[in-house]
């Protein structure tokens, strides 16, 4: 038997229209997603998590030693300087301003929480220090390991504290007492901090970005 006319023309409308449903529900799934939703998310996640990192490591440092340790970790620099040996390190890598931000806040009261609503570390390359390092060590009689550094980056932690961290053309951990001398010439060139803010640390870094030797500023 066969339908009536006009049930098949309801029907077939209703094919249609479900048909169309559908197909507007796939294309919704594949195009109206942000693209960047994934990256931000773990974006978000990184610095939060560098943040919780850092301020349970500051509560625990207030815990132990109290007002003191905030003398310590926050006037004294220890908060920058644990965050380059901090753990685990591939959380504390993705933020190090932010581990250092909530290290900061935890050793301070041990209660107080102020996490960062974006990325906290930011990083500025200067040539004009690398030229006028290299002019030094021209100078000085350091062409040698100079002739390594390829540039020089400011690392900024927060609003006063960074690291200056230095790349070089050196490859493989046979490097290291090369980079070494390279970051003791540095060091003994650096003429001191800028303004209110204050340089911590020297890291320099081989060719392929892996830390080879750390020393104070």
């Amino acid at each position: 038997m066969h339908a009536p006319a006009q049930a098949r023309s309801v029907r077939l409308t209703a094919a249609v229209v479900f048909l169309g449903l559908v197909t507007v529900s796939c294309g919704n799934g594949d195009h109206t997603k942000p693209k960047s939703s994934e990256s931000q998310t773990t974006a978000a996640h990184s610095y939060t998590a560098a943040y919780d990192a850092g301020w349970r490591e500051g509560k625990r440092l207030f815990e132990v030693g109290g007002k003191g340790a905030a003398i310590r970790e926050v006037i004294w620099g220890g908060c920058v300087r644990g965050s380059l040996t901090a753990q685990p390190r591939d959380v504390v890598d993705d933020d190090r301003g932010a581990w250092v931000q909530g290290c900061k806040q935890g050793v301070r009261s041990g209660s107080v929480r102020h996490p960062p609503a974006k990325p906290v570390t930011r990083r500025e390359s200067d040539p004009d220090l690398l030229n006028r390092f290299r002019s030094w060590a021209d100078a000085h009689g350091e062409q040698q390991p100079a002739r390594h550094a390829s540039q020089v980056v400011l690392i900024h932690l927060d609003k006063r504290d960074y690291d200056v961290e230095l790349a070089t053309t050196y490859t493989g951990k046979s490097a290291k007492a090369k980079a070494q001398r390279l970051a003791s010439a540095f060091v003994t060139w650096w003429d001191g901090d800028d303004g209110d803010e204050t340089a911590w640390n020297l890291i320099v870094n081989a060719q392929d970005g892996k830390r080879l030797t750390v020393q104070a500023l």
